[in-house]
């Protein structure tokens, strides 16, 4: 659900990014809970046409019991020819008020004991942060070692941010920071972190096999090879947890069309109504629901965010790209709907499974 919130600061970050602060009243508090590691949508109508984004939150989670956040701080690198992240870049400012969809997402760390590790490329140390601070915060025992991955050391977001856990947690936080595009005094030596890096370079940083959840978050590449780079070494798919925060378009080979001459007809529950409605050839499920039901749950519409995740009830569907769902998720039936094209005559899905 999305609710009207006024900007309360704009600071630059880097050159190109910028934390974005947003005002929550009291009575929304409660709405706003929000574990470390997820993200909030933002929208606003530019010549009469709505974007969506999602943003990860950056702040470690408010101490419990409470009534939830009084504010919300965000991360947001400017895109090239980025509808809203040049106008958070270029024309934002404290005191505007901007529509924001209360926290989702399950790429989540809750606070407990263990040893945790992650590899983040660019701007997806957002999320991560956030876990980090949360759990070193709360769980004492605890551990966590961070390998992050940037261009330059200029064009590194959270840089003093990510120093004071460094400082505050010298023993149960390890950092080790690479630069694709400069050599640095400490730390990597220059140069990308590919799969076959990463698996030599991990094991001599930790003991792989006893971390109790990686977390890998940027863009997909970086993510990708992690990803490989821990299947090499052996670990368990469950311990593996991602967030993609960029993927270029898909070709158009890759790209599923519906197979139903003309269309056929989607069924779907959403906040406990349900509705039964004829689908355009070559729409989606969540296009064919969104013309019926506005209030139909998504952000990027890119397969990334997983906003609009809902389980599959009957019928079959395609899905054009899945960079949001886990294995055990899509395995239980769930589905991305804005990637979703039926491939039977009938289709039902459930946004509040």
């Amino acid at each position: 659900m999305f609710h009207p919130l006024r900007v309360a600061e704009v600071r630059p970050l880097t050159d190109d990014s910028v934390t974005i602060a947003f005002e929550v009243p009291e009575e929304l508090r409660p709405a706003y809970r929000y574990a470390p590691g997820q993200h909030i949508a933002v929208r606003r109508r530019v010549d009469g046409a709505e974007i969506r984004r999602t943003y990860s939150l950056c702040d470690p989670v408010p101490a419990a019991p409470g009534p939830g956040p009084s504010t919300l701080r965000v991360g947001v690198r400017l895109v090239e020819s980025g509808e809203f992240s040049g106008y958070a870049f270029k024309e934002l400012a404290a005191g505007d008020v901007l529509d924001v969809m209360t926290p989702a997402g399950r790429f989540v760390l809750e606070p407990r004991p263990g040893r945790f590790a992650a590899v983040v490329g660019g701007s997806g140390i957002t999320p991560v942060l956030s876990q980090i601070a949360s759990v070193l915060d709360r769980e004492p025992g605890a551990t966590f070692c961070l390998v992050r991955s940037d261009r330059t050391a200029a064009s590194t977001m959270f840089l003093d941010e990510v120093a004071d856990l460094k400082d505050r947690w010298p023993d149960r936080f390890q950092l080790v920071p690479a630069l694709s595009r400069e050599e640095q005094q400490a730390g990597l030596p220059a140069g990308r972190l590919d799969a076959d890096r990463l698996a030599l370079l991990l094991p001599a940083l930790l003991p792989v096999a006893a971390v109790d959840g990686w977390y890998l978050c940027g863009p997909l590449g970086l993510v990708s090879a992690a990803e490989r780079a821990l299947r090499a070494l052996g670990v368990p798919r469950s311990r593996v947890h991602q967030e993609i925060f960029h993927v270029d378009e898909a070709p158009a080979r890759d790209r599923a069309t519906a197979t139903i001459p003309g269309g056929g007809t989607v069924r779907a529950t959403l906040d406990g109504r349900a509705g039964s409605w004829a689908s355009a050839d070559g729409e989606s499920v969540l296009e064919t629901v969104l013309r019926n039901r506005s209030d139909a749950p998504y952000a990027c519409k890119g397969g990334v965010c997983g906003t609009c995740r809902t389980r599959l009830v009957s019928g079959e569907v395609r899905m054009d790209r899945n960079y949001a769902l886990e294995p055990e998720e899509t395995e239980a039936g769930y589905v991305l709907a804005c990637q979703s094209h039926p491939v039977t005559p009938v289709v039902e899905v459930d946004f509040d499974a």
